[in-house]
């Protein structure tokens, strides 16, 4: 390649980098501004939780579908934030929405919080738990009634318990 391609192919790919590291910072920092009833040191956060649960809940990630255990709870009980314990969903309002992930149609109230997700160039809604900040997954507006939502949740993100 010649000298002259080489400070063009370079120059190119430094203001791209930089020009994507600032969306990139943006989306975080969102996160990081706001304030939650539970927080812990980051250290703390990686001792409490698996590393699936870390990578998820503290880093924003993804569990792989159909490999929650949670896809195929049908008993009546509570899904609660595996970080912090917050109940979050009744198994009341959850369905198979043959995504791979938990579905729900409707949160327990004051369980959650969402925020814009504008990661992979697309505009999604992501939610997190209320009391923690941890990420729970995304909200679409493709589910069924009574209110038209599909909460797709990672199953590692959550903790189910029984009814007594």
């Amino acid at each position: 390649m010649s000298t002259r391609r080489k400070v063009i192919f370079r120059g190119t790919s430094l203001l791209l980098a930089a020009g994507l590291l600032p969306l990139w910072r943006f989306h975080r920092s969102a996160a990081a501004a706001e304030v939650f009833e539970v927080t812990k040191p980051d250290a703390e956060w990686r001792k409490l939780l698996t590393d699936t649960q870390y990578a998820i809940l503290r880093q924003e990630g993804t569990e792989r579908p159909f490999t929650s255990p949670l896809n195929h709870e049908k008993r009546p009980g509570l899904f609660s934030c595996a970080a912090c314990d917050l109940p979050l969903f009744s198994s009341k309002t959850k369905y198979d929405s043959g995504t791979g992930w938990p579905s729900f149609w409707q949160p327990l109230p004051n369980a959650i919080g969402t925020r814009k997700d504008s990661t992979f160039g697309m505009t999604r809604t992501e939610v997190h738990c209320r009391r923690c900040g941890g990420h729970l997954g995304h909200v679409f507006d493709d589910g069924p009634k009574p209110t038209g939502l599909r909460y797709c949740m990672n199953g590692a993100a959550m903790k189910f318990k029984a009814d007594a």
